[in-house]
């Protein structure tokens, strides 16, 4: 068995915590250890940079601060989580990844591409996901669902023009590698949203099992 890298994005109120549930125990009913884990966090010090992170606050946070912090958790988080699961075959499941930079530091806050993706060489080397989930809704039902959870964290505050951004990056990014990247209509009816995950299925366990 070696280890695969599953990685789930998409704005708030995609379903991706609830779905990243399901695809897990699909997944651990054939056998397969699973690992869960989400970004920012999956560490005690990547956790700590995630409420810094997404806790508002009378000081307005710099986008290049922001930038920095979102790699700083995640070096930690490669290097005391992801890496090591992977090395031992495990099939590592994560709530956000480098995409989720790319669309909200990059598509949202409007920093360069660039920028990112030298922190992501720098940060990651040349590990990547080997499979990425896009859970697409508009943004008017996502910013709903999100409001409806209560309390709002600092990003689900910003404005509907900055989630099309993002909502956008998504996309962009999902069109531009179809061999990586897996959309499904996150506004669809939920159960509608797992059979197209169930149809997954047979590949991810071939591959794990190779």
């Amino acid at each position: 068995m070696t280890g695969l890298f599953i990685t789930l994005e998409g704005p708030e109120g995609a379903g991706k915590s609830t779905n990243r549930e399901y695809l897990a125990e699909r997944l651990r009913a054939e056998g397969i250890e699973v690992l869960l884990t989400r970004e920012p966090g999956g560490t005690p010090l990547a956790e700590r940079i995630r409420e810094v992170l997404l806790t508002p606050g009378d000081e307005q946070m710099n986008p290049d601060t922001e930038l920095l912090l979102v790699f700083a958790a995640r070096a930690q988080h490669l290097a005391e989580v992801i890496r090591p699961a992977l090395a031992r075959g495990a099939v590592v499941i994560c709530d956000r990844f480098t995409d989720s930079t790319y669309a909200y530091q990059g598509g949202g806050r409007g920093l360069s591409l660039e920028r990112i993706a030298a922190l992501e060489t720098f940060v990651q080397g040349d590990l990547r996901p080997d499979l990425t989930l896009v859970f697409d809704l508009p943004v008017e039902v996502g910013m709903a669902r999100a409001s409806a959870r209560g309390r709002l964290d600092r990003f689900e505050l910003e404005t509907r023009v900055f989630f099309e951004a993002v909502r956008g990056a998504f996309l962009k990014r999902a069109e531009a590698d179809p061999a990586r990247y897996y959309l499904l209509d996150a506004a669809q009816p939920l159960t509608q949203v797992q059979q197209c995950i169930d149809a997954l299925l047979p590949k991810l366990v071939e591959r794990v099992r190779g």
